[in-house]
């Protein structure tokens, strides 16, 4: 019970939050970016790869970390490098899947031994876990935003084919559609998203923001402008609401929050939208049963 108590305390609560402001706003950047990634993410069925770059990104800062350099620049470079094995690896998903599969052990084994050799700050090994954004540097703080900027500005030029070869890549590469280039391009921006979102809730929960919010959105509208608009609103709120409240525990690191919040939003747009459907079922089985009372309303 005395865990619990000293499990939020909001201590200097606003000294707090007045003296990370650009970790809130770091968090917030990174909530669209991975809102938007996630819609991809859905749309073409991927949420495994995500979690096999942020492996590769778990053994990239750690090696950094041992060797003395940025710990984020290692993480980014980690993730590039997975995004772009795995999509020039193979052409079928069975091979992509494979590929994955091998990737994931390996960084993760990979990021273990490095952590184990370093001999530092135990807190500096857990931060890669569990995320670190309270802690980062304006450096730091400088390339997320790069980083972020450029991944937005890329999704922005090849949203609508790559959305087009998302959904049916089969008839967008019949119709001229770059389905391979497409394909990298996207990977590529993957990973810069998967080694953004590993600042804010770690290698092992990166996918409540890769992931989770389209998967909310997709619950309660499958209409092609709103959905990337839920998702980004609600990654964001999970970021910067899970920063908001870890300021306020001075035991618990950002990542819980940020996945309760995340897991939270999917529960409700679910319940919402399971009776959506029930609802539009009732309704199609009353039309359906006055038009047989009634055949000459068909």
């Amino acid at each position: 019970m005395d865990a619990l108590t000293g499990l939020l305390t909001f201590e200097d609560y606003g000294a707090l939050v007045s003296l990370l402001l650009n970790s809130i706003l770091a968090a917030a950047l990174l909530g669209v970016v991975g809102g938007l990634v996630s819609v991809f993410v859905m749309t073409r069925d991927i949420a495994f790869a995500v979690h096999g770059i942020a492996e590769l990104s778990f053994a990239g800062a750690g090696l950094f970390l041992l060797v003395g350099m940025d710990v984020v620049l290692g993480s980014f470079v980690g993730s590039i490098l997975a995004a772009v094995i795995i999509a020039v690896g193979g052409v079928r998903d069975s091979e992509k899947n494979a590929i994955i599969g091998v990737l994931m052990p390996f960084g993760l084994g990979l990021g273990i031994l490095f952590l184990a050799l370093y001999d530092g700050r135990a807190a500096n090994k857990f931060g890669l876990l569990t995320g670190q954004i309270v802690a980062i540097s304006d450096d730091q703080l400088r390339l997320l935003v790069i980083c972020a900027i450029l991944v937005l500005v890329t999704l922005s030029i090849v949203w609508r084919p790559l959305m087009f070869a998302s959904l049916d890549p089969q008839v967008a590469q019949a119709r001229g559609v770059r389905v391979g280039t497409l394909h990298i391009i996207f990977m590529i921006t993957l990973g810069l998203a998967v080694a953004l979102s590993v600042q804010v809730v770690g290698v092992l929960l990166v996918l409540a923001l890769l992931v989770t919010p389209a998967a909310a959105a997709t619950q309660v509208t499958a209409s092609p402008i709103l959905t990337p608009i839920l998702s980004v609103i609600f990654a964001v709120v999970s970021s910067v609401g899970g920063v908001l409240i870890a300021l306020g525990s001075p035991v618990v690191p950002i990542s819980p929050f940020v996945t309760t919040i995340s897991f939270a939003i999917y529960a409700v747009c679910r319940i919402v939208g399971r009776r959506r459907m029930a609802r539009h079922v009732r309704a199609r089985t009353q039309r359906e049963s006055d038009l047989d009372l009634h055949p000459s309303l068909r």
